[in-house]
């Protein structure tokens, strides 16, 4: 049985864990090298894309079927037509891949797209309406059993801003004697999301409904500034680090009516605009600083 995995936000969890050969998102190595992928991304790609491109054209997913990229991101769906097209011109092997094409506008005709985008995916890796339906409980069963672990005796610092490729950053706030909250990219890329509607009569529409609704991704339209003070009044949040990676020319957009939300709810906030993915930049003494200070 060849096993598929995915690339980016918004893509339904349900629908994958369908197909029975769901191997999670693929994985990166920010730190190495990636002489291959330079000669084919340009420098504004996100640092793991380069890292996934890498390990594609040496065959280290040969073993795959499939890999499903998501509209919702923009390196992703960047990075789709880019392994596309190395495929088509034989510079690189590899799994197919395929795109789901989550639209995220607040509106029907694109809750609309959103249901036609899943029973094509759901078409396209051969799973059944009662294979949904059995895996939508499977995943509501899943989402019920998260738990949130509590911080203890410390306090919480909630990292916010580009998702990080790993938890360094959190590390740094951790070292300083503070929890840190907010989610890694991989945590964004395999996020459940909310429940969806079970024994509905029509799981992918149900399942579609849900990606439309719970839209968190770098090409949502919703008020980032409100929903960031939403999420630090919901863990509890003492501080704010607001990190944007030097390539994220998305998030970074968002950054003024972020730090005005925050600054409503009178909640410290350091903002790290156009930083190094790898946290090479000092970052860690920035944010230790920072903690040290809200502490005082």
């Amino acid at each position: 049985m060849t096993m598929i995995a995915s690339i980016g936000t918004e893509i339904p969890q349900d629908l994958l864990a369908a197909t029975g050969r769901y191997a999670d998102p693929l994985g990166w190595n920010v730190d190495r090298d990636f002489p291959r992928a330079q000669q084919w991304l340009e420098s504004k790609f996100a640092r793991w894309s380069f890292s996934i491109l890498e390990d594609w054209a040496a065959g280290a997913f040969d073993a795959l079927g499939a890999v499903v990229f998501s509209r919702g991101d923009d390196s992703a769906q960047r990075l789709y037509y880019y392994v596309c097209e190395l495929r088509r011109r034989g510079a690189i092997a590899g799994p197919e891949p395929l795109i789901f094409d989550v639209a995220t506008i607040d509106r029907p005709s694109s809750e609309d797209h959103c249901i036609a985008a899943v029973r094509r995916l759901a078409e396209r890796l051969a799973v059944s309406d009662e294979a949904l339906e059995t895996a939508i409980v499977a995943t509501n069963a899943r989402r019920r059993r998260t738990v949130v672990s509590a911080p203890g005796d410390r306090r919480t610092c909630l990292l916010a801003g580009t998702p990080p490729p790993d938890r360094r950053l959190h590390d740094a706030i951790e070292r300083v004697g503070w929890n840190a909250a907010g989610p890694t990219l991989r945590d964004g890329w395999a996020r459940l999301g909310a429940p969806v509607d079970e024994a509905s009569g029509d799981p992918a529409a149900a399942l579609g409904r849900q990606v439309h609704v719970g839209i968190t991704g770098p090409r949502g339209f919703f008020d980032r500034g409100a929903a960031l003070a939403r999420e630090a009044q919901a863990t509890n949040a003492a501080a704010v680090v607001l990190w944007c990676a030097e390539e994220d020319e998305a998030q970074v957009w968002h950054v003024p009516d972020q730090r005005a939300a925050l600054a409503e709810i009178d909640m410290p906030a350091l903002v790290l605009t156009r930083r190094d993915w790898t946290a090479r930049d000092a970052a860690d003494t920035e944010i230790t600083a920072f903690l040290r200070g809200v502490d005082a």
